[in-house]
């Protein structure tokens, strides 16, 4: 390839990828185009400019969709499962009312944030706040406590185990792209999920909550008021159901650490039903049974609820596998390599360099999912060149970079923003503020866990 300007080829390279980069961002943010069809556009774009045959380019588009759909496209679609089950056995309300029991209603809002935590580890953020917003008006109301004071939490929760927390989509994308260990990257989530969901959730909550007066939609509120008594499952077997994909994958993990040859038959097998797609299989036809038949619904209903959950994932999957395109571009381009060179003779730290990354394209493009894929492939390269580094540790602050600042080109952002019937002033300094408190808090934690593990 001829360099541009006389610059050296490096500099060409990180050139293009810096006009792909933008191309994206500005198409996405400021004239609304479909982030698939924006991904597609500019990994061709990247390939051909950095002096890619072709028909390379289109293998490598090609190559980088499938692979990173192989096992994403499936845990994202058993994933989705769960939670319309665990929606329509009315499972998450099951949890929510038990835990404000326990708490009691002065300690609501904590109970609110690991409401939040729970309920979204099977399902998608948005998924998460569909579930559990009827629970937030019913319990403020019942509590008379400040609106925000019981939604931030919810919201911290949930979007705290979005980005950090396997089997979510967003870190098992950094988890294939670095090849992390999926176990200890569960234990590390949980190590920093936890702290930073309650500084942003119940602290942050009632910090907000007393000066920010907010009142949902009455019409909005009514809906929710009027909904059908049911009889709801119990809180044991739901609980169980929503964890059994967690529990199965920490399994094969431990597994393979107690026995690194897998010498025995046992750890093999635990590591077979710990591979996250056998685990999420296992525990959505266990929510077939214990959440669908044991609560009376039909074969024909079940059936039903799996195909429903699958329609509204489709864009979600397509925009990951652009995303998957866009990363074996930079890698097969050279681009990967250059900015791995780069970051080396700068001697950057690798778990900052990752959260930078990932913070830098979720401002600008308001997805964190885009956010993710895409500084996977940039980042990928600076970590097999750096010998030592916490890949694990590196997924977390990859996800901890795409919360980061969600304003108003984050389709969340305005989802909050209806839902609690804020005006936009009033969502930058409750929503967002919450979502930055989680990146920035979360890469503290990160680095500090990386000083001593």
């Amino acid at each position: 390839m001829d360099t541009l300007f006389g610059m050296s080829h490096s500099a060409t390279l990180l050139f293009w990828t810096f006009v792909a980069i933008a191309f994206l961002i500005v198409m996405i943010s400021k004239f609304k185009w479909n982030p698939f069809v924006t991904l597609l556009i500019s990994s061709i774009g990247l390939g051909l400019a950095t002096g890619m045959k072709p028909a390379d380019t289109v293998t490598s588009l090609t190559k980088g969709l499938g692979g990173t759909l192989g096992t994403i496209a499936i845990v994202i679609g058993l994933g989705t499962m769960l939670g319309k089950m665990m929606a329509e056995s009315g499972g998450a309300e099951k949890i929510a009312t038990t835990m404000i029991d326990r708490f009691g209603e002065k300690r609501v809002h904590w109970a609110m944030m690991l409401v939040g935590f729970l309920v979204g580890i099977p399902v998608f953020f948005e998924v998460g706040v569909i579930l559990l917003i009827p629970i937030v008006f019913i319990v403020a109301r019942k509590t008379k406590m400040p609106l925000l004071q019981i939604g931030i939490p919810v919201l911290a929760g949930l979007s705290t185990v979005h980005g950090l927390v396997p089997p979510h989509p967003a870190p098992m994308i950094a988890i294939d792209a670095y090849h992390a260990n999926l176990g200890r990257t569960i234990m590390y989530s949980i190590l920093v999920g936890l702290p930073v969901a309650i500084v942003a959730g119940p602290l942050f909550g009632k910090f907000i909550g007393k000066r920010i007066a907010v009142t949902p939609d009455e019409k909005l509120v009514e809906q929710f008021a009027l909904k059908e008594n049911r009889n709801l499952p119990g809180f044991g077997i739901t609980l169980f159901t929503i964890l059994l994909p967690v529990i199965l994958m920490l399994t094969g993990s431990i597994a393979s650490i107690s026995d690194p040859e897998a010498t025995r038959g046992i750890t093999q097998f635990c590591e077979f039903i710990g591979h996250e797609v056998v685990a999420l299989l296992i525990s959505v036809v266990f929510a077939f049974f214990s959440l669908g038949f044991a609560r009376g619904f039909t074969k024909e209903e079940v059936s039903a609820f799996a195909s429903e959950s699958l329609a509204p994932i489709a864009g979600i999957v397509l925009i990951i596998g652009g995303g998957g395109a866009f990363k074996q571009v930079l890698i097969d381009s050279g681009v990967g390599q250059a900015i791995a060179d780069m970051a080396t003779n700068a001697h950057i730290n690798v778990i900052l360099f990752a959260w930078l990354v990932a913070a830098l394209i979720r401002v600008a493009t308001g997805s964190a999912t885009v956010a993710m894929t895409t500084s996977a492939g940039i980042v990928a390269p600076v970590l097999a060149m750096t010998p030592g580094a916490n890949v694990e540790l590196a997924v977390l602050a990859t996800g901890a970079g795409s919360l980061v600042l969600s304003h108003v080109n984050d389709a969340g952002f305005w989802m909050v923003k209806e839902f609690f019937n804020m005006t936009v002033p009033q969502t930058l300094k409750s929503w967002t503020v919450m979502e930055t408190i989680l990146s920035v808090m979360g890469l503290i934690l990160i680095l500090l866990l990386n000083a001593v593990v």
